[in-house]
């Protein structure tokens, strides 16, 4: 697999192959696409008992949707679901990987915990498990370029035909 520069990935947007949308093109890197934060966020009920693990365990049962239409305090040791504002619509050759910004991870903003990578042949928002790690609160706000996607190409064709495919909402 190769990483795609800005180059390449202007062409592969240019011929509709992928797209992002809304979009704008100062939001394509060297080597990748600044994502924005969305406008709502899913945050962990608070509760006394444990989550149970599970291969049928559903988040959705822990947690609620907030709007995000003021600033959200994430408090150090917290973890919170946001999503892009872009919908990303990919090829079944190219997969990304989702990123977080230097400029944020240096203050403790860990963007995703552990689910980074982007299937081919998606057509949806991007969550992101955002994590305080620092010993100090932050505040998120909706419209920041939050993170950024790495776009590769694969050796072969394939189509994610899992249940978060035509993920549009957190």
């Amino acid at each position: 697999m190769s990483v795609l520069t800005r180059e390449r990935i202007l062409h592969e947007i240019d011929e509709g192959r992928v797209r992002i949308d809304p979009f704008d093109r100062s939001q394509v890197g060297v080597a990748s696409i600044d994502l924005t934060l969305g406008r709502e966020i899913r945050a962990i009920e608070n509760a006394p008992e444990p989550i149970r693990v599970e291969d049928d365990t559903d988040y959705r049962d822990h947690t609620r949707v907030l709007a995000l239409d003021r600033p959200y305090r994430l408090d150090p040791g917290v973890t919170i679901h946001g999503i892009t504002a872009e919908t990303i619509t990919l090829p079944e050759d190219l997969c990304g990987f989702l990123e977080g910004r230097s400029r944020f991870a240096r203050l403790g903003l860990m963007i995703h915990v552990t689910s980074a990578f982007v299937q081919p042949g998606v057509s949806n928002r991007q969550v992101l498990e955002m994590s305080n790690v620092s010993s100090r609160a932050l505040e998120i706000v909706p419209g920041v370029r939050i993170c950024q996607i790495v776009l590769m190409r694969t050796e072969g064709r394939a189509t994610y035909a899992g249940r978060f495919r035509n993920q549009r909402e957190i």
